[in-house]
């Protein structure tokens, strides 16, 4: 990780991810009195259900909440778990067993995973439901982790079990964070009455690491524009190149060269890459849909040749930095985007952080699981 660490240094400089100005000032302003307002509800929930991104663990905790939440009956929900490395998310589910924390990863867009975990917060709250004739769950995540579309879900499924109820609103689902601003409360049973609270996604004001910044912004926690997206893309890259993740793509791009690239290359597609949000994975049609999985097999054919011809230490940062600087040349070719384009190589940028937030690039988890349990 030296490489890594070296190159991110170098691109990011000074910048530190802080709330008081400082180089970039990322912390808005409704964050803060949503943080204060979610405390003082926190002291009336029965149960808390924290959905954490499954690419990141623990960097997509909010730390500052954490004193908070432990002290609560409370559910880690690891979500996009079709976007994570299910071998290593097994992984990380024994590790929160072996902390006496209760996880399940989840997708928040399928009622069977959704039931899931409705059935073990309502197992866990049994106790209460026997004193209580109204309880009180609190969903709370940092922005973008897929809590509002939880929401959604957990109404629908409601919808289904007491269809008598009065008509529930739905909350408000956005591909950007910060789209839930405000909390709002949503009757999901009756007897007992069972409440749930939406929250609005908040970060901590300071985040001192500046790969866990890295890491919530390639995730989409944190707006694009705070950190630039050549900056989070050269990031993606370093961890690519660091991980080798390229050279694991050969039988898989073998296999694909083999059938043979499928669309003309003149043809313009209308079909835009930013319309693959997390609810529709997949391209409208079939003409579509060719021409995402050609452009993906595309860009890790250039990914996987420059890391195959590098000749360099990628554990090196020079190394690392001329390697990516490479391949962002390579990725122009391969996406075909004009070298005379004006602002290429944030086109670039934004088309292969689509990808892979998407998930068309395989599914990861950059999150380390910890060694030692953590307090």
């Amino acid at each position: 990780m030296r490489g890594i660490n070296g190159v991110m240094k170098k691109a990011l400089g000074d910048m530190e991810f802080t709330a008081g100005g400082g180089a970039i000032n990322w912390f808005p302003g409704h964050m803060a009195a949503a943080i204060r307002a979610i405390r003082h509800r926190l002291k009336l929930a029965d149960m808390v259900i924290e959905v954490r991104d499954s690419r990141i663990p623990l960097s997509s905790a909010n730390q500052d909440l954490q004193p908070h939440l432990s002290s609560k009956r409370r559910v880690i929900a690891l979500n996009k778990k079709d976007l994570a490395n299910s071998n290593i998310m097994n992984k990380w589910v024994d590790f929160f067993d072996s902390c006496n924390q209760d996880c399940i990863p989840i997708n928040a867009h399928s009622k069977s995973s959704v039931r899931k975990l409705l059935e073990l917060v309502e197992f866990k709250l049994k106790e209460a439901i026997s004193r209580e004739p109204t309880l009180l769950v609190m969903v709370v995540g940092v922005p973008n982790v897929g809590k509002s579309a939880l929401i959604n879900s957990i109404h629908q499924i409601a919808s289904e079990r007491f269809p008598v109820q009065e008509k529930r609103k739905r909350a408000t689902v956005g591909p950007l964070p910060g789209v839930t601003q405000d909390i709002a409360g949503y009757k999901i049973a009756h007897q007992p009455s069972i409440y749930v609270l939406d929250t609005p996604g908040v970060l901590v004001p300071s985040i001192q690491d500046t790969e866990t910044g890295l890491k919530l912004a390639l995730a989409g926690s944190v707006k694009d524009e705070v950190v630039g997206e050549e900056r989070i893309a050269q990031y993606l890259l370093a961890v690519l190149n660091s991980r080798r993740t390229p050279l694991h793509w050969r039988r898989h791009l073998n296999n694909r060269r083999m059938e043979g690239i499928q669309y003309e290359p003149e043809e313009r597609h209308r079909f835009n890459l930013n319309d693959l949000q997390p609810k529709r994975r997949a391209p409208p049609n079939k003409s579509d849909a060719v021409y995402v999985e050609d452009l993906v097999t595309e860009v890790q054919c250039a990914l996987y040749t420059t890391l195959s011809e590098f000749d360099g230490n990628v554990e090196d940062e020079n190394g690392l930095e001329s390697l990516i600087e490479v391949q962002f040349e390579a990725l122009q070719k391969a996406m075909k985007v004009s070298h005379m384009a004006a602002e290429a190589r944030l086109r670039v940028s934004k088309k292969l952080l689509t990808l892979f937030r998407a998930g068309k690039l395989g599914q990861f988890i950059l999150d380390d699981v910890p060694i030692t349990k953590i307090s």
